[in-house]
């Protein structure tokens, strides 16, 4: 009597259609979000500023967070030009971080931080995403 041929396995495709989008994950599976948000904020403070490129933060932002905040360091650079002010490379200092949390797996966080002449305010909305924390809007003022 010969062998059987051994069994060959098909891939089948996932039957949900959001099988390959991005999967919510619990905060309790996430790392401390204050850590993170305090890491993002300076970041964001540091493009700002004109010492660290935005495509640094991508692993961390949603891809029109990182839109949003190129074109608004773009428009600051710009009116630096238009005024003929030197950029003075300031560094922000975060001062305090204020976290809440609508929803399990989603912080509303707001970050102020200072440098020599200005404080500044930011808004940021992270969520729980693929296993990690994900910059999904920002704002600032």
């Amino acid at each position: 009597m010969s062998p059987k041929p051994a069994a060959r396995l098909t891939p089948t495709a996932p039957s949900d259609p959001d099988f390959f989008d991005r999967q919510r994950t619990p905060t309790a599976q996430l790392p401390p979000p204050a850590v993170f948000t305090r890491n993002v904020a300076r970041g964001a403070f540091e493009v700002l500023a004109g010492v660290r490129r935005a495509e640094q933060l991508t692993r961390w932002m949603s891809e029109d967070v990182l839109d949003r905040l190129t074109t608004i360091k773009n428009l600051s650079a710009r009116a630096r030009s238009a005024r003929r002010v030197l950029s003075l490379y300031d560094v922000y200092e975060v001062q305090r971080v204020r976290l809440s949390s609508p929803g399990d797996g989603i912080i509303e966080a707001t970050v102020t931080a200072s440098a020599r002449a200005r404080t500044r305010a930011l808004a940021m909305r992270i969520e729980g995403l693929d296993g990690r924390w994900r910059v999904t809007s920002l704002g600032m003022m």
